[in-house]
């Protein structure tokens, strides 16, 4: 029951710091790390302990899925290079730095348990990035690289964390287990995504219930990370895979009002993750104080100090090497412009600060062997130096982003607005050539309003509806057109999925205008 009561006290206090985060233009999972550390010091608070395979199903998957829907395939192949640096190389250099760093302050650490201390540190957390960064007006491009890092990385760290921590647990590593491990878990990995995906599209084809059919989508993203984790493959990868594969076929294939509905309650489901998850991490501070003495806080202490600063350098010095070298690769095609050098240096230090971590960090540490067999080595420290990364790059980082930003002058750069206007321009020139190929068009909302009254006069009468007047008939045919025509701008990748959202909630909202009569699902 307590364990109930925290849980709801958790959501009112996240519901109401997120209130103020917007009055204050701060990103709320700042406050709500904030808040959770504060919580764990109070008398009276039980400590919390999730299991860690628990905390990654029910906090990340769904959390990843929201992500992963709402980005765009054109768009990252676009950035391909710079989201491949990031999720790849800076991943991989942050790994390498924590190890070393971790080695010089505890020489006792072994080097397993240090690269496994790298990788659970290492990428930033697509929930933190998520939520903080759509708070924020960046250029759309700096966004799509960002977002589709925190999608990718944690794939690259998982893999590190997996084979090294086996490594310090068995004191065994071959080059061949490497191979088949990488080849398995991301290969494997995406194959589940898509074909689940593929299975799924069929199955909601065939419901037509509203709340079952959102229900189903809970469960089947739930189900694909399950079905990953049991079978060793990347469950960061399958999920992503399998709502991108979504994210192209529902649109044509699912009705407004089942789209509009499920929008509404993902929404509200992502956002009370997101406070469950932020907060509980600071809970976890109570458990990790517990188990250390006073001789070993200053050593652990010093140590969780040096990954924090080593993990934000690191990035910093990637991000700039990278794009230095991007800058000179440029610069032997054709002379940059003064401006385009400001802007790059702006968007260096940007991408550099937004290297959040969050929920993913703390529960891999939380996922390393417990007991009196089989007890990971220094697992104590790995969870302290997790809590403190976690916290220090939500807070520091997180309530200075938004100060980068406005510093180095940064807005946003339209992109997205352009494309938006284009899509309402296709939309509604397929609609008037539509209109123009009808005989006549009567007084549309006259007859619109006679039809609704005659139908509600025979329905209430008991009388068997009438039949579908012109207007009504040629309302649904124009949705249905601009809605293609939608669905080809896309295709075509003359629209990203940003743009395309936006437009299709405008025809959701006015397929829904049509005759009560007709209820698309």
């Amino acid at each position: 029951m307590r364990i109930f009561e925290l849980v709801i006290a958790l959501s009112l206090v996240g519901a109401v710091l997120s209130l103020w985060a917007a009055q204050l233009r701060l990103p709320y999972p700042t406050l709500l790390a904030v808040a959770g550390a504060a919580l764990a010091l109070f008398p009276g608070v039980p400590e919390l302990t999730l299991d860690p395979e628990l905390a990654l199903a029910l906090f990340v998957s769904p959390v990843l899925l929201d992500a992963a829907y709402d980005a765009s395939p054109r768009d990252l192949r676009h950035n391909l290079t710079s989201v491949a640096s990031l999720a790849l190389g800076a991943v991989s250099c942050t790994i390498i730095a924590v190890a070393v760093i971790a080695r010089a302050m505890v020489p006792d650490l072994g080097w397993a348990a240090a690269i496994t201390l790298g990788a659970i540190v290492a990428p930033p957390d697509a929930s933190a990035a998520t939520a903080v960064l759509r708070q924020l007006r960046l250029p759309h491009r700096l966004l799509v690289i960002l977002e589709g890092e925190s999608l990718f990385n944690d794939a690259t760290a998982l893999l590190v964390y997996r084979i090294a921590a086996a490594a310090a647990v068995t004191g065994t590593l071959t080059g061949w287990n490497i191979a088949v491990m990488l080849t398995l878990t991301w290969g494997g990995g995406i194959v589940l995504g898509i074909v689940l995906a593929r299975i799924y599209m069929r199955l909601m084809l065939r419901i037509e219930h509203i709340s079952i059919s959102i229900i189903l989508q809970f469960v089947s993203t739930f189900s694909v990370w399950i079905a990953a984790e049991h079978l060793g493959l990347s469950a960061i990868l399958a999920v992503v895979s399998y709502a991108m594969v979504v994210a192209r076929e529902a649109p044509g294939s699912l009705g407004a009002r089942r789209r509009i509905a499920s929008y509404a309650v993902w929404e509200v489901a992502v956002f009370l993750l997101n406070v469950l998850a932020f907060v509980m991490i600071g809970l976890q501070l109570r458990a990790i104080a517990g188990r250390l003495d006073a001789s070993e806080w200053r050593v652990y202490g010093l140590c969780a100090a040096a990954v924090c600063v080593t993990v934000i350098v690191t990035r910093f010095a990637w991000v700039t090497a990278h794009n230095l070298t991007a800058r000179w690769w440029q610069s032997r095609r054709h002379a940059m412009a003064s401006g385009d050098r400001g802007s790059k240096w702006g968007s260096t230090l940007v991408v550099s600060w937004s290297g959040m971590r969050g929920i993913v960090s703390l529960a891999t540490a939380l996922a390393l062997p417990v007991g009196a067999e089989g007890s990971f080595p220094f697992r104590d420290l790995i969870l302290l130096c997790a809590f403190a990364v976690v916290l220090t790059t939500l807070v520091v980082q997180g309530l200075t982003l938004g100060w980068l930003i406005k510093r180095v002058g940064l807005q946003d750069d339209g992109a997205v607005d352009r494309e938006v206007g284009l899509a309402r321009a296709e939309t509604a020139r397929v609609a008037l050539r539509l209109l123009a190929q009808q005989p006549s068009v009567p007084a549309a909302l006259q007859e619109e309003y006679e039809a609704r009254l005659r139908s509600g006069e025979s329905e209430s009468a008991g009388a068997p509806p009438a039949g579908l007047p012109d207007i009504i008939v040629t309302q649904r045919e124009l949705v249905s057109a601009q809605r293609q025509a939608l669905l080809d701008l896309r295709a075509q990748h003359r629209i990203g999925d940003d743009a395309f959202h936006v437009a299709e909630e405008e025809l959701d909202l006015l397929d829904l205008t049509a005759d009560p009569r007709i209820r698309p699902v």
